[in-house]
């Protein structure tokens, strides 16, 4: 046997935060010497951070990365292990994504990302080159700094392995795992026997699965060890980076680490054999005769044993953990709300709680953090136990009891008015009572009359509900009313109740729009869903409900079972005998066809007419003319209200089809709501098809 210890790691990572990113980094590496690693594999870009984006431009960025590295060689941290570290690196003029390969105090080499990611939430490109020059290195000139720390003038500057005296080894950055040709495939046919993957890979609902499946892809074909790094946490906008480091050989997992965890850092460590990967490429004749023809990949030769004699036996194959979409729904958001919290400085939440799936979804994942927070002080992580006392003011403060803390962390609001139904507000107040937060019940018609009376005294016009005769202008304008008052007393609210309970600060005021209102625009421009943060502004109503249902159940928030039962309404409209608002009526469409326009609109790319032409065929219990007047209602309110995503909330990030503006889903706000053309072949289709309908 031929045994190495190998380490990969979770690091909570944020951006431009040096001083914390280097003690993260310290941490993972001794924790991984402890175990007995003699190799320790780190995120993307951890040094910095990678949600850094256009500082990546500044000088700075890079300056301060350099003496981060500095603060890691001059030590004895990379003493005895060899440290793949991420950072930018500018060389020869040319910015990249890099990975610094480090051993006793020395750098081995410096591997650039050669492939970069230039989709949906990334723009990589725009801060990095790619490098184009495989298999070559270049001598790449050290800052002074380091010259003084290694005694080295220059260090290797390409795509090359590292050759122990008794393996070899390599990196590819994120992406790389993710492309067409990918890295890991000549570096193994080339005899790379340890591939490792330091990435900066975010959360999204169902992506897991597919990570996953590449990561043992990338050695079940032709054998090799594979490491996983990644980010863990809320790097410092909207993307929650969801760890789930792992360790693969011969395309089995032996080793994983947490998806969703308020650990600053995870290590996970496996011990291996190499000569099962020895073993298993020897017995695939194809791999033997494309690797004996395979172009060499530059080797930097090194004095060292990656080998060692264990304290363990070398892993075996595990049950990989998946979690369900429910749980994605409660964690993920948990998380990066705990992170948001701790880092903002800010004193806690505020959420207008109406009593409905949107606000009550929201409320529950505050319940949640407060949970994981609590358990996790228990479990005695000391950084997280540090953060909650800091949080709170009391540096003495021990939590035991999560609806406790929710006391402190989360204050709520019912803000009704005469067209509010007993039957939220008496949900509202049941809910945030069960999770534990301070509850204020209220009436906002004084408010409401006040402005409508100003209206009446500039203008000498009353405005009038459509149910009491009123235009549609008249119904929208005194909806709105309400709820742009309730932005405005959110806001009052969250600076003021801290200081009401006698503590320093203010409160995060959360939003509560799903993704599928943000898409339809069915929402009240600067109204709740105006607010610092939105948990689930990247969430669709279907799967929000579908959590609702388990959290009733799985987190102690019985109320939120009436919750999923209940018609979704906005109640701005009085009701009447013969009339009750409906969310579903007022838009024209179910929350399940406006997800499935979402997902036709954003993930697969369609216009308005190949929209059409693939629900015809997909709806065909519904004639192609009422097809054609759904898909023209949604494009026509999607047109009409696409000015509402320049100032939408910033949301989590988990659904692939949202409609946020600021860099996941760029297209015009103004548009052409008529759609003349693209209506007009519609129509021509419709048309075509009932004649063949009609012919047969």
């Amino acid at each position: 046997m031929n045994l190495t210890t190998l380490a990969t790691c979770n690091l909570n990572q944020w951006a431009l935060d040096f001083e914390g990113n280097l003690q993260r980094i310290a941490q993972s590496i001794q924790l991984a010497k402890a175990a007995g690693a003699k190799y320790r594999l780190g995120p993307e870009l951890e040094i910095s951070g990678y949600g850094c984006e256009d500082a990546f431009l500044e000088g700075d960025t890079i300056r301060h990365s350099w003496e981060v590295l500095a603060e890691i060689l001059s030590g004895d941290l990379t003493d005895g292990i060899l440290c793949d570290i991420g950072m930018p690196v500018m060389h020869q003029g040319v910015r990249y994504n890099g990975r610094v390969l480090a051993l006793n105090g020395r750098i081995l080499l410096i591997r650039p990302k050669l492939i970069l990611a230039d989709d949906g939430n990334y723009r990589e490109p725009r801060w990095f080159a790619a490098w184009q020059h495989l298999r070559t290195v270049e001598a790449h000139a050290l800052p002074r700094m380091i010259r003084e720390i290694t005694g080295q003038e220059t260090v290797p500057f390409g795509d090359a392995a590292i050759a122990t005296r008794d393996t070899v080894l390599a990196s590819e950055t994120c992406e790389e795992l993710f492309a067409v040709a990918s890295p890991h495939t000549y570096l193994g046919l080339d005899g790379v026997e340890i591939l490792a993957n330091g990435s900066g890979s975010h959360h999204e609902l169902r992506k897991l699965h597919r990570r996953i499946d590449l990561i043992k892809n990338a050695t079940a074909k032709g054998g090799g060890i594979y490491l996983y790094a990644n980010q863990q946490g809320c790097d410092g906008g909207r993307l929650y980076f969801d760890g789930c480091a792992l360790i693969a050989v011969n395309g089995q997992v032996v080793a994983q680490g947490s998806q969703f965890s308020p650990k600053d850092v995870e290590v996970v460590t496996a011990v291996v054999d190499l000569e099962d990967v020895r073993s298993y490429r020897g017995s695939i004749g194809s791999r033997q005769v494309q690797a004996s023809a395979t172009p060499p990949v530059p080797r930097i030769l090194v004095d060292f044993d990656l080998t060692h004699t264990p304290d363990r036996a070398p892993a075996r194959p595990i049950e990989l953990r998946y979690h369900t979409p429910e749980e994605e729904i409660a964690y993920g958001p948990a998380c990066w709300l705990w992170d948001y919290l701790r880092r903002s400085g800010m004193a806690g939440f505020f959420i207008p709680l109406s009593g409905g799936a949107d606000s009550a979804a929201v409320a529950a994942q505050v319940g949640i953090m407060c949970q994981m927070v609590v358990a996790e002080v228990q479990a005695g992580n000391a950084q997280v136990l540090a953060d909650v006392r800091r949080l709170v003011g009391d540096a003495t403060y021990t939590p035991t009891d999560a609806a406790e803390l929710a006391g402190r962390l989360l204050f709520t609001a019912y803000m009704g008015t005469k067209n509010s139904s007993k039957t939220t507000r008496k949900r509202a107040a049941a809910l945030a009572k069960q999770i534990g937060a301070r509850h204020l019940d209220m009436n906002m018609d004084t408010a409401v009359a006040a402005l409508t009376k100003l209206f009446t005294t500039l203008t000498k016009k009353k405005p009038q509900f459509k149910v009491h005769g009123g235009s549609d202008a008249e119904n929208l304008a005194l909806q709105n009313i309400q709820a742009r008052l309730r932005m405005v007393l959110s806001y009052m609210l969250a600076q003021l109740l801290p200081w009401v309970h006698g503590r320093k600060g203010s409160l995060l005021v959360l939003g509560t729009g799903n993704v599928d209102e943000a898409l339809r625009g069915y929402l009240t421009k600067y109204d709740c869903s105006s607010a610092d943060i939105n948990p689930i502004g990247g969430i669709s109503k279907v799967d929000l409900r579908r959590f609702l249902g388990w959290a009733a159940v799985n987190k102690g928030y019985s109320v939120l079972l009436e919750v999923v039962n209940a018609a979704p309404t906005a109640e701005l409209e009085p009701i009447t005998e013969s009339y009750a608002q409906l969310d579903e009526v007022d838009m024209g469409m179910t929350y399940e066809e406006l997800s499935r326009f979402g997902r036709l609109r954003k993930i697969e790319r369609c216009g308005p007419l190949s929209m059409f032409e693939k629900l015809t065929a997909e709806w065909n219990h519904l004639p192609p003319h009422e097809v054609a007047e759904k898909v023209k209602r949604f494009f026509t309110y999607y047109a009409i209200n696409r000015h509402k995503a320049t100032v939408l909330t910033p949301a989590y990030h988990a659904e692939s089809y949202s409609p946020d503006d600021n860099r996941f889903d760029l297209r015009q706000f103004l548009y052409n709501a008529r759609w003349s053309w693209q209506f007009r072949r519609i129509d021509q289709l419709v048309a075509e098809m009932e004649r063949h309908t009609a012919n047969h």
